[in-house]
């Protein structure tokens, strides 16, 4: 389904999040109108495993430590994405968020495709993101299927990490304290 184009709504570690093809423009460009969200947002995407990501964006030093450390879980880390991804994914920029998260059915769809795949919440844009199928059908009618897996359990939005420089910064706090992060990196543990 995700593959053909279509539009997909899934639970992750947090909230339901809308999956497309990352690589497939159109696709991209309808998830946004269905959200309608501005084009000028890149999207965050999900993988299966660090293995993954490092099919689509350069992993640095820092990031292999934080992957290691806080993968699965609720830590995105944007790198500078290779080349393949819909300009429209990366909003027209060179970056990248991705995590791998701490949901199993989010993992299983993006090792499926064989890919990573989107991952903003399953909402209109400003509206409150749902954590159940029944909200996602009802917040976004035009979904094209949804994958009822039960409730997504909420909760803080992932941390958000750029690690393309260093130091790395701290883009968006959420479930993941940043100060937890710095720890990590230091110790190494």
């Amino acid at each position: 389904m995700i593959l053909s184009g279509l539009v997909v709504a899934y639970p992750t570690d947090t909230l339901y999040g809308l999956a497309v093809d990352p690589r497939n423009g159109a696709a991209v460009r309808r998830l946004f109108a269905l959200k309608g969200r501005p084009e000028s947002s890149a999207l965050t995407l999900i993988a299966a495993d660090a293995a993954q990501v490092r099919q689509v964006a350069e992993m640095t030093a820092d990031a292999e430590r934080l992957a290691q450390q806080w993968w699965p879980g609720p830590l995105t880390i944007v790198l500078v994405a290779k080349p393949g991804l819909a300009p429209e994914t990366l909003a027209g920029g060179r970056t990248a968020g991705l995590r791998v998260p701490a949901h199993r059915v989010a993992r299983e769809l993006a090792r499926l495709c064989d890919r990573c795949v989107t991952a903003t919440s399953a909402n209109p844009s400003g509206a409150s993101a749902p954590s159940t199928a029944e909200a996602v059908e009802e917040a976004l009618p035009d979904v094209d299927a949804i994958l009822d897996a039960g409730a997504a359990p909420g909760g803080a939005p992932s941390t958000i990490v750029d690690a393309i420089a260093t130091p790395i910064s701290l883009i968006r706090g959420g479930a993941v304290p940043w100060d937890r992060v710095l720890k990590s990196l230091s110790s190494g543990a």
